[in-house]
């Protein structure tokens, strides 16, 4: 039998006006995933009034997206990019660092890929 592991975990800390949140994805990531983590989100930033997000973004067992989680991505980023101080994406992948290069299209923040997560913490709390 053959076991394919999918999932998304969020973690999400408030404190004052900072902001904090972790997504670890394991998998494809598809549509279901931001049916359920987006209005997670949303609702944890309600009562800020200017949120500043930092955020880890852990991709390294990302096995792709489906095209209407890219869209779903892409619907996010216009109406929180804004909003986001710092995202550091981790992954393994070549080609995280040019995902995270179009990131910064759609988010006022920086955005900085690595391969560790130790690297990107010590940024995010720059």
């Amino acid at each position: 039998m053959n076991c394919v592991r999918h999932g998304l975990s969020i973690g999400i800390e408030r404190v004052n006006e900072e902001f904090y949140l972790g997504i670890k994805i394991v998998g494809e990531l598809t549509h279901e995933d931001y049916e359920m983590m987006v209005p997670m989100i949303e609702n944890a930033m309600q009562g800020l009034k200017q949120p500043h997000i930092k955020a880890l973004v852990d991709m390294s067992e990302l096995d792709g997206w489906t095209m209407h989680a890219v869209w779903d991505d892409f619907r996010f980023g216009l109406k929180h990019g804004n909003e986001f101080e710092k995202i550091a994406v981790v992954s393994h992948k070549n080609w995280m660092g040019l995902v995270s290069k179009v990131g910064t299209w759609f988010v006022s923040g920086e955005v900085k890929s690595f391969e560790e997560i130790t690297p990107a913490l010590q940024w995010l709390s720059e």
